[in-house]
C-alpha cells in the first residue's frame, strides 16, 4: 500500500563492469527493504537483469514510464523501475574500465540529480562506480563529488564523508596529490568541515553528536617541533567552533585518535586529508563502510569500496555496504520530507 510521507530514494547500478548491478539486485531483494522508502531503481534493462542473473535471483518490480510517477504510485511494496538506454551490452567488457560505462554512470547520476531538482527525488543511493572509467567517459572533475557540487549549484563547503555504523568523518581535503594536501588547511576550511559533519548526523539521527579534530602532523605537531599547522591553523578553528557552542575537541594525533572513536567518546573525527581518515576506517570495517557526499542540497550515497573489478561477475559480491548506505540515503531523505 502506498504510504504518504515515504522518501523517495534513487538506487542507480553503478559500473556495468563492476560488481555494482549483482550488489542492486542483492540490496532489493533483502526482506522489507521497502518499508522505509518509495524505491525507483534508475538503469538499462539489460544490465539489471544481469545483475539478478549474477546474483543468483529475481526480484519484482513495477515499471514507470517517468520520475515524475514514482511519488504518486498507490502501492509502494514493490521498488519502482525506471529503464533508460545507456550503454550496449556489447561496449562492456567485465572487469575493465570503459569509457562508455563511465559515460552511462555519468548519464544516470544526472537524471538522478535532475529529478531532485523537480521535487520528484529525495535521495540518491548509487552503486559503485569507476573514476578513471568516468573520466575517459566525460568526467571533467576530479571526482564524482565535484560533478555533484558544480551540477546541482552548490556555492559553499562541501565535502566526502565517510562513515561506519556510528562513526562519520569528513575531510579538509581529499582527491589530490598529498603534497598539496599542507596548502589546502585553513581555520576556515576546518570549520565548515566540523559543521557540515555536525549538522549531517543531526539529520541522519544522531541528536548531540561529538566531533573530533585530527591533527596534521606526527604526534600533533609535538609542540611545534614537527610543524606548526595544529598551533597556527587547526587550533584557532577549534576555539571558534567551540565559541560558537560546538562540542568539538582536538587536535588529536591521527595514529590514536580512532581508538577513541572506536570506543565511543566521539561519533565524527575531522580529517585533514583523505588517507587519514580512509585508512583507519577501511581498516574497522571495509566491507561495511558508506560514503556520504556532504554539503549537497540532496541525500547522495554509496559504499565505500569500488567496483572490485577482481571479482565482478562471480556472484560473491558482499551487500553490507551497500545496504548501509541505502540506509542512510532513506534515513537523510526523509529527514528532508
Amino acid at each position: 500500500m502506498k504510504e504518504k510521507n515515504l522518501p523517495v530514494v534513487a538506487l542507480t547500478l553503478g559500473d556495468a563492469a563492476g560488481i555494482g548491478p549483482e550488489l542492486v539486485a542483492r540490496l532489493l531483494s533483502q526482506s522489507g527493504i521497502t518499508a522505509n522508502a518509495n524505491i525507483v531503481l534508475l538503469g538499462d534493462a539489460w544490465l539489471w537483469q544481469d545483475g539478478q542473473d549474477i546474483a543468483g535471483m529475481t526480484v519484482a518490480t513495477q515499471a514507470v514510464q517517468s520520475l515524475a510517477d514514482v511519488r504518486a504510485r498507490p502501492d509502494t511494496r514493490l521498488p519502482a523501475l525506471f529503464a533508460v538506454d545507456t550503454i550496449a551490452k556489447a561496449q562492456v567488457v567485465r572487469s575493465q574500465p570503459i569509457a562508455a560505462c563511465g559515460a552511462s554512470v555519468l548519464t544516470v547520476l544526472n537524471l538522478c540529480m535532475d529529478a531532485t531538482k523537480r521535487g520528484e527525488v529525495d535521495a540518491i543511493c548509487f552503486a559503485p562506480l569507476n573514476k578513471f572509467a568516468m573520466k575517459q567517459g566525460g568526467l571533467k572533475h576530479e571526482d564524482e563529488l565535484h560533478h555533484f557540487a558544480e551540477y546541482l549549484g552548490v556555492t559553499g563547503y562541501f565535502c566526502e564523508f565517510n562513515t561506519l555504523g556510528d562513526l562519520w568523518t569528513s575531510r579538509v581535503s581529499s582527491h589530490i596529490p598529498l603534497k598539496d594536501a599542507a596548502a589546502m588547511l585553513t581555520t576556515e576550511r576546518i570549520v565548515d568541515a566540523a559543521r557540515l559533519i555536525y549538522k549531517s548526523l543531526q539529520a541522519s539521527g544522531t541528536a548531540q553528536p561529538k566531533v573530533a579534530i585530527a591533527a596534521f602532523n606526527p604526534h600533533g605537531g609535538d609542540g611545534g617541533s614537527c610543524g606548526r599547522e595544529e598551533i597556527d591553523i587547526i587550533a584557532p578553528a577549534i576555539k571558534a567552533l567551540q565559541a560558537s557552542g560546538f562540542p568539538v575537541d582536538g587536535p588529536f594525533p591521527a595514529d590514536t585518535i580512532f581508538l577513541k572513536a572506536r570506543d565511543g567518546q566521539y561519533q565524527a573525527i575531522v580529517t585533514m586529508y583523505h588517507d587519514q581518515g580512509q585508512i583507519a576506517i577501511k581498516l574497522m570495517g571495509f566491507s561495511k563502510g558508506v560514503t556520504v557526499q556532504g554539503g549537497l542540497p540532496v541525500p547522495i550515497t554509496t559504499p565505500a569500496h569500488g567496483t572490485a573489478f577482481d571479482i565482478a561477475g562471480q556472484g560473491i559480491a558482499d551487500v553490507n555496504a551497500m545496504l548501509n548506505a541505502f540506509k542512510i540515503a532513506n534515513r537523510l531523505g526523509a529527514a528532508r520530507l
